[in-house]
C-alpha cells in the first residue's frame, strides 16, 4: 500500500454540551512536520496530539487546525469576595467619620466596586475533553490517510507504466549496441578498401581497432544495473510501505547509469533513447517526491 504525502481528512463530534472539529491537511516534506493551531484552552494537549499522529503518517508537512466549542451553562461562575467587600466597606465608613458624611452606603452601590464580584471558569475535566479531542482527532487521521492512499495508488499505478516504458528503452539498447560494433567494422573495411583499394587488411590491427571501440561504447553494465534498478523500484511499488526515500535513491542510481549510457553513445539512436531515458527518470523523480 503506497501512500501519497498530499492528503486532507475531517472530522466534526458532538458530545453533550462540547463540539470539537478537527481539519488536516498536508504536503509533501522530507521528515514529519506538524502544526497545530488550536484554542489556548486545549494547548496542553498538544504533546498527545502529536504522538497520536504518528499513529497515521510518517512523512509530510502537517497543517492541523482544531476548533472546541463548549455550550454548558455551567462553565463560569460568579464569585463573591466577602474579604474585599468588608475591606471596601470599612473605608468607606472611616471615610464619612473622617469628613462628616451621611453613611448611604447600599448593597448594590458596594457590588459594583472592582473584584466584590467576579467570574470564574469552572475547572474543567481534562479526561473528558480529551476522550471527545481524540476520537476527532482519530476520525480526521483515518480520512486524511484515505485520501492518502487513493492518490498514493494514483501514483504508483502511474509510475510502474512509466517504469515499463523505461524497461523498453533499456531493450532497445541492448539489442542496437552489438550491432553498432558490427557497423563501425564494415565502416573501417570500407574506409580501408577506399583507400588503399584491393590490398590486404590486417585482420589482427583491424580487430584491435574495434576491440579499442567497443570497450569505449560498451555500456552492459550500466545496462544491467539499470535494469535490475528499474525492476527493485516496480517491486519496492508492489510491495508498498513508507518507501519514498528509498526511491529517491534509487531513482539517483538510475539517473547515474542513463548519464554513462548517454555519455558513452556514439549512436544517434542509442543517444536519443538515453535522452529519452534520462527525461522518464526525471518525471519519475519529481513524482517520488510526493510518496511517505
Amino acid at each position: 500500500m503506497i501512500k501519497s504525502m498530499t492528503g486532507f481528512g475531517r472530522c466534526e463530534i458532538a458530545e453533550g454540551s462540547r463540539k470539537y472539529t478537527v481539519e488536516m491537511k498536508s504536503v509533501n516534506h522530507r521528515y514529519l512536520d506538524v502544526n497545530i493551531k488550536m484554542p489556548k484552552k486545549l494547548s496542553f494537549f498538544e504533546s498527545s496530539i502529536r504522538n497520536e499522529l504518528k499513529n497515521y503518517v510518517q512523512r509530510g508537512k502537517i497543517d492541523l487546525f482544531i476548533t472546541y466549542e463548549d455550550f454548558s451553562e455551567t462553565n463560569v461562575c460568579i464569585k463573591y469576595n466577602k474579604d474585599v467587600a468588608a475591606e471596601y466597606l470599612s473605608y468607606l465608613k472611616s471615610m464619612s467619620e473622617d469628613f462628616g458624611l451621611d453613611d448611604d452606603i447600599r448593597v448594590s452601590t458596594l457590588s459594583r466596586y472592582p473584584e466584590v464580584f467576579t467570574m470564574e471558569e469552572q475547572t474543567i475535566d481534562e479526561e473528558e475533553i480529551w476522550n471527545g479531542l481524540v476520537k476527532a482527532i482519530r476520525g480526521a487521521s483515518e480520512g486524511f490517510v484515505e485520501t492518502r492512499i487513493k492518490e498514493g495508488q494514483n501514483l504508483a499505478d502511474d509510475l510502474i507504466v512509466k517504469l515499463d516504458g523505461m524497461l523498453e528503452h533499456v531493450a532497445f539498447i541492448e539489442e542496437r549496441s552489438p550491432q553498432i560494433i558490427d557497423e563501425y567494422r564494415k565502416k573501417i573495411q570500407d574506409r580501408v578498401h577506399e583507400l588503399l583499394g584491393d590490398v590486404s587488411v590486417d585482420e589482427s590491427r583491424l580487430l584491435t581497432e574495434v576491440t579499442i571501440f567497443a570497450d569505449k561504447v560498451c555500456v552492459d553494465e550500466e545496462l544491467v544495473r539499470l535494469r535490475s534498478h528499474i525492476e527493485t523500484m516496480k517491486q519496492s511499488l508492489i510491495e508498498g510501505g513508507s518507501i519514498g526515500r528509498k526511491l529517491d535513491f534509487i531513482a539517483q542510481e538510475m539517473n547515474r547509469e542513463a548519464n554513462t549510457i548517454l555519455s558513452k553513445a556514439n549512436d544517434l539512436a542509442i543517444s536519443n533513447r538515453g535522452i529519452d531515458l534520462k527525461t522518464e527518470i526525471e518525471k519519475v523523480r519529481e513524482q517520488i517526491q510526493n510518496i511517505e
